[in-house]
């Protein structure tokens, strides 16, 4: 497993819808075959209690990408997306199979630390869930944790600049986290999760509480961040998954209920001449 308070090798920090132009980042579309993967997902099978939420998914996440899932409610989205991080863990009555390799090591193996990969992979989550301490403690909340013993002030700073939220906090890092608005309290829980310096960022429907105006410029820091972190994010919005991703994962649930992959690859590609004729009537709004 890798150790805790380390970065992997090699890691540098019925309505149609607009067609992707070009990929967010503006790098050339690839297939995930021609890049370094940082996930790889294989046959993985999830279960709530008796209930089957995903079947046999295999993909791979390459890294310091963006990585999009789509598909209607119910689908297994967020399952698949809980998984990376074991974040799955908590409830009870959940059991999974298949393997996810990350950087090549199984996160599931005998032994292996879900703490210590929680550290790895950030996450970030629907609603914002800022911590009810000051804008600099929310911030400072996972070094301390970790016993970080640097310069904090300085590591609190990075992060809100890579949040893109210094400029509007440096003057009341003392206020409440808790009085910014919707969007500022999602950047700073995205500054929260930086603060550890991770490898992998998670986002669960980020921008699905917010408003437009906010929605952009959460967008604008996914692409900006692709550049230093490989990020997975979930939505249910086409047209944001086509603007902010490299590459697209459409899940799809049957008459059973249970979320299996129906395509995955450059998002370009998906949008513009997808494989499966599942996906085309998904994009185009004939169902979901």
């Amino acid at each position: 497993m890798i150790e805790p308070g380390t970065r992997p090798q090699g890691h540098t920090l019925g309505v149609s819808i607009p067609l992707p132009q070009p990929l967010a980042s503006g790098r050339p579309a690839e297939q995930p075959a021609a890049t370094e993967q940082v996930f790889h997902i294989e046959r993985l099978s999830a279960w709530y209690g008796g209930a089957q939420a995903l079947r046999e998914v295999t993909i791979e996440v390459p890294r310091n990408r963006v990585t999009a899932i789509i598909g209607p409610s119910g689908c297994g989205k967020s399952t698949l997306i809980r998984c990376l991080n074991r974040m799955n863990d908590l409830i009870p009555s959940f059991r999974q199979e298949g393997r996810i390799l990350y950087h090549g090591e199984d996160i599931n193996a005998p032994g292996s630390d879900a703490v210590a990969l929680r550290r790895h992979i950030g996450m970030v989550f629907q609603k914002p869930n800022p911590f009810p301490k000051s804008i600099f403690d929310n911030v400072a909340f996972g070094p301390r944790v970790n016993g970080f013993s640097g310069d904090l002030r300085s590591l609190v700073e990075g992060a809100l600049r890579r949040a893109a939220l210094w400029e509007e906090v440096r003057d009341k890092l003392g206020s409440s986290g808790l009085a910014l608005s919707g969007g500022q309290q999602q950047r700073l829980c995205i500054a929260r999760a930086l603060a550890v310096e991770p490898d992998v960022l998670l986002m669960d429907e980020p921008c699905s509480a917010l408003d437009p105006i906010a929605t952009y410029r959460i967008e604008e820091l996914i692409t900006s961040l692709a550049l230093d972190y490989s990020i997975v994010i979930v939505t249910h919005n086409m047209q944001q998954a086509s603007r902010v991703s490299d590459f697209t994962t459409f899940l799809l649930s049957g008459e059973e209920r249970i979320g299996e992959l129906v395509e995955f690859g450059a998002t370009r590609d998906l949008f513009t001449t997808p494989k499966d004729e599942r996906t085309e009537a998904y994009i185009t709004g004939r169902f979901g």
